[in-house]
């Protein structure tokens, strides 16, 4: 049987802890010395424990924080789109927010025999437009970015993964708005019946909605043109466009990328939300290299603490092992520092489990950021 290399490499190394922790074990009930002086050795100088397993924590803290980000930014995206959906926008546009499509190039796409129709002949399009507002947070700790999203009746069709849980759709023409369940427990003014205030109009929550695990579960949506009148756009941001086939899918995409009245380009709709995830590498890269410079100068600090204990329980050290193996006493060092260990394990594992369950509502800030530096630009682009 042939073993590759980096087998054999993990085979020694799980090997080796395996060993290692046999002899802790033989180690705990075969010294001299008893085990409960290792525990309250370490509890007497509970101060340079802490400060180790504190220091120990946030290199964690940092690099799981760095990593969940970038999870949270793959992990929403994955969840999102529709295979049967194509996404039209502009042409070197990065995000929906920093993209226009005029409504004369929408009457001509709307029409293309690519795209399907309903039993009444309806073509399945919806023109969109994303905008970032800012709103108060229920706690009261200030505004965040929220993505507010304007669709037409259709554009629920088209995104079969969002459900109304609670409440009604908005009604086209009025100053309406549906909240995504996650976004109305983080909301101030996002329950049932209350008015929110953004871009100088009021806005009634009449429904709530799941995104099942999307990045639909970040955005709030209303009609497009009422969009379009409160915030003072001219055009949309999107067009999501349902064909029968991929062949079809591909025909209308060649059609958009040749018809050089229109400069726009159009991606299936789950590649469009897959490439929003280059972002996410950038972000494990700097929390790796975070995490690397952070862990050299944790290991540096431990041992300069752990010299430093030593040097200064020598003396306590030769009395207590006095009429003992010097064995007895690193046995004893080793079941104090396991100790340690186990208890920064704790600290890391309840840090892990905090963040996990925040790592999409992380990815959806990134999301808001990013949305809103690419319309930043836009502007001044513009200008």
């Amino acid at each position: 049987m042939h073993l590759s290399p980096l087998t054999i490499l993990l085979g020694a190394l799980a090997l080796t802890v395996i060993g290692y922790m046999l002899w802790l074990g033989y180690a705990v009930f075969t010294s001299p010395i008893p085990v409960l002086y290792n525990f309250k050795s370490v509890l007497v100088r509970w101060r340079a424990t802490a400060a180790t397993v504190l220091g120990v924590a946030l290199v964690v803290t940092v690099y799981i924080l760095m990593q969940a980000m970038a999870a949270g930014l793959v992990k929403s995206s994955q969840n999102t789109g529709d295979p049967r959906n194509v996404m039209i926008v502009r042409k070197g546009s990065t995000a929906e927010s920093s993209s226009q499509v005029s409504r004369e190039q929408l009457r001509v796409i709307q029409y293309w025999p690519e795209i399907e129709r309903d039993a009444q002949g309806r073509p399945f399009v919806s023109a969109d437009i994303a905008i970032i507002i800012n709103l108060p947070r229920r706690d009261g700790a200030g505004e965040a970015n929220v993505s507010m999203r304007g669709v037409t009746p259709m554009g629920m069709e088209l995104r079969p993964q969002v459900k109304l849980v609670d409440g009604r759709w908005f009604t086209p023409g009025k100053r309406e708005a549906a909240v995504s369940v996650k976004m109305a427990k983080r909301f101030a003014n996002c329950d049932l019946g209350q008015k929110f205030k953004t871009g100088g109009e009021e806005l009634t929550v009449v429904g709530w909605f799941d995104g099942s695990d999307s990045a639909f579960d970040s955005e709030m949506w209303m009609d497009a043109d009422e969009a379009r009148s409160v915030f003072d756009r001219e055009n949309y941001s999107s067009v999501l466009a349902r064909v029968g086939s991929t062949n079809a899918a591909a025909l209308l995409m060649k059609r958009i990328d040749s018809d050089k009245r229109m400069p726009l380009r159009a991606d299936l709709e789950t590649d469009y939300y897959a490439k929003q995830t280059t972002t996410a590498l950038p972000i494990k890269i700097l929390g790796q290299f975070l995490a690397t410079a952070m862990s050299i100068g944790a290991i540096f600090a431990a041992m300069n603490t752990m010299y430093a204990s030593v040097g200064a329980r020598t003396q306590e050290r030769r009395r207590d092992s006095r009429g003992h193996r010097r064995i007895a006493g690193l046995r004893a060092g080793v079941v104090g520092t396991v100790f340690v260990c186990g208890v920064g394990r704790a600290v890391r594992h309840a840090e892990f489990q905090h963040v996990q369950r925040g790592d999409l509502s992380i990815s959806r800030h990134a999301h808001a950021r990013r949305a809103g530096n690419d319309l930043r630009r836009d502007r001044r682009n513009r200008r």
